[in-house]
């Protein structure tokens, strides 16, 4: 549930409703707005009719949330979140690219891309060290010297970047190098994980489940939250249909559908959804169209010769054309990139 506090509420009478609810059991989370104060209740609602909040001093109303998450719903917080990541910001005006690398393969290609992904005004590398294939023999990442070499990317171009995480006891490690935390789709669900990173005071980039309904994947979010960390980006990055010409069907109106049902950023994978790199433009620029808050796109020197992921590559070239191209429609949605 939440409780709204009168805008002349005072800090003695918000700690006192406060205090009454933890005291039956109830977690609280706390969103100051200009003229509101709300404060999100967790827990039993079946002990909420002998709390008399409504009888307590500042409280203008108490509001039971239907909907299954509490924390990401537009009922908690009705302004959009914006997370701070240095001097960038996800959420707000401005729409972030994400750019690299299906996998690090080595230094010298990491690095020559992170040049290239500089140049074009991006400011996040992403980049696999750790990766979950289907195949058992396919190629699994660098690890932690991948990890070590995003961290020289960084370091040399002044990019941000973004990593995946597959499992808890490597957090701490890759946490030590990322700036955002990257949960993929294979492990949207894996909630040991999403207690975990939530400990570390990251962005976390969760990645919708390729079977994963719009409810399913925000209740996934709520894990985070509810441990502590509300710096959540969802990402779309397609589902699973009966279609079999792309990778995956890039569920598009989940945009707008997240922004009704959010307030969290939510950006979109056009790399993972198509599979194909002559559909990733196209799609970028339909997602921006449709509001989305960023994109994520795997960039390749050579496509032909990647270790992963080479047929829905885009080469430096192309990366160049979907930004001047994702600018336009920026503009018409009264955002820049």
């Amino acid at each position: 549930m939440i409780v709204v506090m009168t805008k002349s509420s005072g800090e003695e009478a918000i700690q006192r409703v406060i205090g009454r609810l933890k005291d039956n059991g109830f977690a609280i989370h706390e969103s100051r707005g200009v003229e509101k104060i709300l404060l999100g209740a967790v827990g039993d609602k079946s002990h909420y009719t002998d709390l008399a909040l409504d009888a307590m001093d500042g409280v203008e109303k108490v509001i039971s949330i239907l909907v299954p998450y509490k924390l990401a719903s537009r009922e908690f917080k009705q302004e959009n979140t914006v997370i701070k990541l240095g001097d960038l910001e996800i959420g707000g005006e401005q729409i972030q690219v994400m750019a690299g690398p299906c996998a690090v393969e080595s230094r010298e290609q990491l690095l020559e891309i992170a040049h290239i992904v500089k140049a074009s005004g991006i400011r996040i590398l992403r980049g696999g060290a750790f990766k979950p294939r289907t195949s058992p023999y396919a190629f699994q990442g660098l690890e932690e010297k991948g990890l070590e070499y995003l961290a020289e990317a960084r370091e040399q171009t002044g990019l941000y970047i973004v990593t995946e995480i597959m499992d808890t006891r490597k957090v701490e490690m890759v946490a030590e190098y990322a700036d955002i935390l990257q949960i993929g789709a294979r492990n949207m669900q894996n909630f040991p994980l999403l207690k975990e990173v939530a400990k570390y005071n990251k962005p976390v980039l969760l990645k919708r489940g390729m079977n994963a309904t719009i409810e399913e994947w925000i209740m996934a979010a709520e894990y985070i939250m509810v441990s502590g960390n509300h710096q959540v980006i969802l990402c779309e990055r397609g589902i699973r249909t009966f279609e079999t010409y792309t990778r995956n069907t890039l569920d598009l109106s989940a945009v707008p559908v997240i922004k009704h049902l959010t307030h969290l950023p939510v950006i979109v994978d056009p790399s993972h959804a198509v599979g194909k790199w002559r559909f990733v433009q196209p799609m970028a620029r339909a997602a921006v169209a449709a509001g989305a808050d960023g994109l994520i796109i795997e960039v390749h020197s050579h496509p032909g010769e990647a270790i992963c992921d080479g047929p829905q590559s885009i080469t430096p070239e192309r990366l160049a054309a979907i930004m001047t191209e994702l600018t336009k429609v920026a503009m018409i949605m009264d955002r820049t990139i």
